[in-house]
C-alpha cells in the first residue's frame, strides 16, 4: 500500500534553506516578483536557476545524491510539516511507502531532504498571491514513484490538489483510491472515489489520514 498526502503551508521552525554562494537564504515561492522584499532573503521558483546557472530542481537532486552531512540542515519531506499525520503514515506504512504531493516540487518521496518553500494550490483562507501556484504555471514536477509499481494507492488531499495528483499518477497500474469531502463527487475516471464523512471543512484530510492509520476507515 502506498499513501500520498498533500503538503502543508505550515513548516517546522527547524526547516532548512538552500543558500546562494554569498550566503543569501533561498525561499521558494510561486511568484518571486510579487514577494515582499526582506533583507537576506532571495525568492525563487523551484525551476529557476541558481547563481551558478544550475536549476534549483537539479540542485535538490544532486544534494540528495550526495548530502555530505546535510550542510543546509534540510529535513526529510515527512518531517518538514508541522502536522503529525505525516509521521503517523510513515509509522504505519514505512517511509518508502509514503509520498507527499507538493505544490512546489511535485510528488516527493517521504525521505527526500527538502528545503523550506511557500507554494500552495489552496484557495481556503487565500494566501498572498506570491505563494499561490496557478493551473497555468509551468513546473517540472518530480514523479518519485517506484517505476511500474502495481501497489494500490490512497490519496489524502483537498480538491485543489486533485488535478496534479491525476497528472502525476495516472500512468501507474495499481488501484488508486481518492478520499473526498465535498458534496460533489470529483470527476476522476480510473480512480476509486470514497467519501470521508466529517464536519471538518479546512484540512479535513489530516483527520482522514489519522482515521486510516487508526483503522477507523477501510478501503472499499
Amino acid at each position: 500500500m502506498i499513501a500520498v498526502i498533500q503538503c502543508a503551508s505550515s513548516k517546522r521552525p527547524t526547516a532548512g534553506y538552500f543558500r546562494t554562494q554569498d550566503g543569501g537564504t533561498i525561499d521558494f515561492v510561486a511568484d518571486p516578483r510579487a514577494a515582499p522584499q526582506k533583507q537576506g532573503i532571495v525568492y525563487s521558483r523551484p525551476d529557476d536557476a541558481d547563481d551558478r546557472g544550475v536549476p534549483w530542481r537539479q540542485r535538490l537532486v544532486d544534494y540528495n545524491r550526495e548530502p555530505r552531512d546535510n550542510p543546509f540542515g534540510l529535513l526529510p519531506t515527512w518531517e518538514l510539516y508541522d502536522n503529525r499525520a505525516y509521521g503517523r503514515l510513515v509509522g504505519k506504512l514505512g517511509v518508502k511507502n509514503v509520498f507527499i504531493l507538493s505544490a512546489g516540487w511535485g510528488l516527493l518521496a517521504a525521505d527526500l531532504l527538502t528545503p523550506h518553500y511557500d507554494i500552495t494550490f489552496s484557495f481556503v483562507k487565500p494566501p498572498d498571491r506570491y505563494k499561490r501556484r496557478m493551473p497555468s504555471d509551468a513546473y517540472g514536477d518530480f514523479r518519485m514513484l517506484p517505476k511500474n509499481t502495481r501497489e494500490p494507492f490512497v490519496f489524502f488531499g483537498g480538491k485543489g490538489y486533485l488535478s496534479l495528483f491525476v497528472e502525476l499518477t495516472s500512468a501507474t497500474l495499481g488501484r488508486k483510491t481518492v478520499f473526498y469531502n465535498s458534496g460533489d463527487v470529483p470527476e476522476m475516471p480510473g480512480y476509486a472515489l470514497q467519501r470521508f464523512e466529517t464536519r471538518t471543512r479546512t484540512n479535513w484530510h489530516y483527520e482522514c489520514a489519522n482515521a486510516f492509520v487508526d483503522g477507523d476507515i477501510t478501503l472499499r
